[in-house]
C-alpha cells in the first residue's frame, strides 16, 4: 500500500490545514534550537522536551520519546540535527502504532458484527453530537445503512441536535424525548436497527462527569440492555475528547475510562489549536487507539486516523 493509497489528495490537504497550528508550533521552535549546532546535545534535547510537553504530548509520554532518542544517539555516537526530524518522526509513528493507533483507511465495520454497534461518550461541549452526524454521514457515504440513537435523554437540546443531524444526513433517529429512559431508547434503537437490517447503529449518551458512580451504573444499564437485543454490543465505545482542551482532555479520559470500557477515541477541533500532540499523549497514556480526527466544520472533516498520514502531516515543512 502507498503513503497515502487511500488518502485522496483534497483529504491530504485537509490534513495538512488542519494540522497547520501545531506544525507550526512544533516545528518553529524546533528549527530556532537547533540554530547554529551540528548534533543533538543536551541543549537540544532539553529544548524537545520543552517543546513536546507544551505541545501538550505529556509529560509521562515526552519523557518516554526523549529517551528512545538519547538511546539512538548513544547507539549511533553521532546524530546530526538534521537528522532529528526524522528521528522524532520515526518514534512518534512507532508509539502510535504500539498503541494500535491509526491502522484503519477508511469508515469500515468489522466482518461478523452486524449491525456494528458504536456507544458514543464525553462531556457536553467537546463536539460528541457533531462527530455522531459526520460519523453518520461518512459511514453512509461508505455505503452503510445507519440509526441512531438519542439516548442522551437528560438535555432536550442534546435529542434536537441529533435529529437535525438525522435530517441533513438522510439518517433515521430512534429517540423518546428529554427524562426518557436511556437503556429503553438504546433498546428500542437495536430492536429496529436489527429488524431493518442496518449495518450500523450509533447510540448518543449523556455528558455527565458530575457523579461518576451514577455515569458508570447509566453506561452499564445501557450496554446490559443492549446485548438482549444484539449478544456482544457494544462493539466500539467511542470516547469523544476536544483536542484544544490539551491537559483537560486527558483529565477528561481518566474519568471515562474509570467509568467504562472505552475501546476507541475521537479527537476533535485539532484544526483550532497548537496543541495537536494531544492524540500522541493520550493514546499512549491510555493505551486506547485514537479513531478518528476532526480537522475542521466540513463533513469529511471527520477523518478515519491513519498514524503515516499524520506523522508525515505533522512534520511536512510544505
Amino acid at each position: 500500500m502507498g503513503l497515502f493509497s487511500f488518502f485522496t489528495k483534497e483529504k491530504k490537504q485537509d490534513l495538512d490545514k488542519g494540522l497547520e497550528k501545531t506544525r507550526e508550533n512544533v516545528f518553529s521552535r524546533l528549527s530556532k534550537a537547533i540554530i547554529g549546532k551540528s548534533k543533538v546535545d543536551d541543549e537540544v534535547l532539553d529544548e524537545l522536551e520543552e517543546i513536546l510537553i507544551t505541545s501538550d504530548v505529556g509529560v509521562q509520554t515526552t519523557i518516554k520519546i526523549i529517551e528512545r532518542i538519547e538511546n539512538r544517539v548513544s547507539r549511533d555516537k553521532y546524530l546530526g540535527t538534521n537528522e532529528l526530524n526524522r528521528i522524532l518522526k520515526e518514534e512518534i509513528g512507532q508509539l502510535l502504532q504500539e498503541n494500535n493507533s491509526g491502522d484503519g483507511d477508511d469508515f469500515e465495520i468489522p466482518a461478523g458484527k452486524h449491525p456494528y454497534v458504536i456507544m458514543v461518550v464525553g462531556v457536553n461541549g467537546v463536539g460528541k453530537t457533531t462527530t455522531i452526524g459526520k460519523l453518520a454521514y461518512n459511514f453512509k457515504q461508505a455505503g452503510k445503512s445507519v440509526v441512531l440513537g438519542a439516548a442522551d435523554t437528560f438535555r432536550a437540546a442534546a435529542v434536537d441536535q441529533i435529529k437535525i443531524w438525522g435530517e441533513r444526513t438522510g439518517v433515521p433517529v430512534i429517540s423518546q424525548g428529554m427524562g426518557a429512559d436511556p437503556a429503553s431508547v438504546a433498546f428500542d434503537t437495536l430492536k429496529s436497527a436489527v429488524s431493518q437490517q442496518k449495518d450500523v447503529v450509533i447510540i448518543d449518551t449523556a455528558g455527565r462527569l458530575h457523579n461518576k458512580v451514577n455515569l458508570m451504573k447509566e453506561l452499564t444499564k445501557i450496554k446490559s440492555v443492549m446485548q438482549k437485543v444484539v449478544p456482544d454490543a457494544p462493539h466500539e465505545i467511542l470516547l469523544v475528547l476536544d483536542g484544544s482542551t490539551g491537559q483537560n482532555a486527558i483529565e477528561q479520559a481518566r474519568q471515562f475510562t474509570a467509568a467504562t470500557e472505552v475501546n476507541a477515541l475521537a479527537l476533535t477541533k485539532l484544526d483550532g489549536t497548537a496543541k495537536g500532540g494531544v492524540v500522541i499523549g493520550i493514546s499512549d497514556q491510555f493505551k486506547i487507539p485514537v479513531k478518528y480526527i476532526g480537522i475542521g466544520e466540513k463533513m469529511t472533516d471527520l477523518q478515519v486516523f491513519n498514524r503515516t498520514a499524520f506523522v508525515e502531516s505533522l512534520f511536512s515543512k510544505d
